[in-house]
């Protein structure tokens, strides 16, 4: 099985990278694959959580919006370039994070669950009503992408010259989900996720590596916001819609947990509804709603156990 990931999966890439080209390369393509590319990697953040900790955290859009607001900020009040502010928004949402962490960790489940969402909310108010974050206006003039390394130009103006930029932080993310995975602490959260107290034998402190995997998926969702700031330029407190949280809940969950493609998969599946096939703003979020709970109520595990289900609706018939 090694193997055959260390083939397929650069296969795969090098499909996804040459997929804007293949389908066209006019604009519409390529704005639709950089942003796949952006909500895959916000949903990243929240898998960690959801499939590893088996928590479910409504506070990743906070995170999202984290990674655009210090962008934003730092961009056009300080002159900080791409860089710097990667490195700002990364170190802001991962304080943030601990915060959160050290508040709601100690909490479990459905608890959790709503005091994370209070924190969404909480966030979305000062978002909205505070003018240093540009209030309901939000910050606008945001320049574009520039990693220009000394003789070296690397800017992206539009989402043709984004796209590569785009692909390589999912890649990125993608590598990092992988070996956490197969990390010690990686390890350590599922054991706290299937077996607190057997965690707790082994020598492992359940509060800690909670926190530790929090963190690190906040850092994930804030470069996704990072990104997002210099797709379209401009950031307000829609960042922390609930259109948000459904499509990072929706992305985790569609085709299944701990699915190493699934929230790139799921993510693609959603926003080429959205941008090709769209009811209308409205209806595109009472779709994305309505597919998250058939999903949990039909299939719990995700689209993936739909072969295993019909294998044995067939046995169930035959005998």
């Amino acid at each position: 099985m090694l193997t055959q990931n260390r083939i397929l999966l650069p296969v795969i890439a090098l499909l996804v990278y040459l997929g804007p080209e293949t389908l066209g390369g006019n604009g519409s393509v390529y704005a639709a694959f950089v942003l796949i590319a952006i909500f895959a990697v916000m949903a990243y953040g929240l898998d960690m959580i959801v499939s590893d900790l088996g928590e479910v955290s409504l506070a990743h859009t906070v995170f999202f919006a984290t990674g655009g607001y210090a962008t934003s900020l730092l961009s056009t009040q300080l002159a900080f370039n791409a860089w710097l502010t990667l490195i700002c928004s990364v170190i802001v949402a991962m304080t943030l994070a601990l915060l959160i962490g050290l508040i709601t960790l100690r909490l479990r489940e459905f608890v959790f669950s709503l005091v994370t969402y209070a924190v969404t909310v909480v966030a979305m108010t000062v978002a909205a009503n505070w003018s240093f974050l540009g209030g309901s206006d939000g910050v606008r003039g945001i320049p574009t992408l520039d990693l220009s390394l000394p003789g070296l130009s690397l800017k992206a103006g539009n989402d043709h010259e984004l796209w590569p930029y785009a692909f390589i932080v999912l890649v990125v993310a993608i590598y990092l989900i992988q070996r956490f995975r197969a990390s010690r602490l990686g390890a350590a959260a599922i054991m706290v996720h299937l077996n607190p107290r057997l965690a707790i034998m082994s020598g492992i402190d359940p509060a800690r590596v909670r926190l530790q995997v929090f963190v690190f998926s906040a850092a994930i969702s804030s470069v996704a916001g990072w990104l997002y700031a210099y797709q379209r330029a401009y950031v307000s407190a829609d960042l922390l819609d609930n259109y948000f949280l459904l499509l990072m809940l929706t992305a985790v969950v569609l085709v299944g947990k701990r699915q190493l493609l699934g929230p790139l998969a799921a993510t693609a599946l959603i926003l080429v509804q959205e941008k090709f096939l769209s009811f209308g703003g409205y209806n595109d979020k009472i779709v994305l709603g309505g597919v998250l709970i058939m999903t949990l109520a039909l299939f719990p595990r995700g689209l993936m156990t739909i072969p295993d289900a019909i294998l044995a609706w067939r046995h169930r018939r035959h005998h």
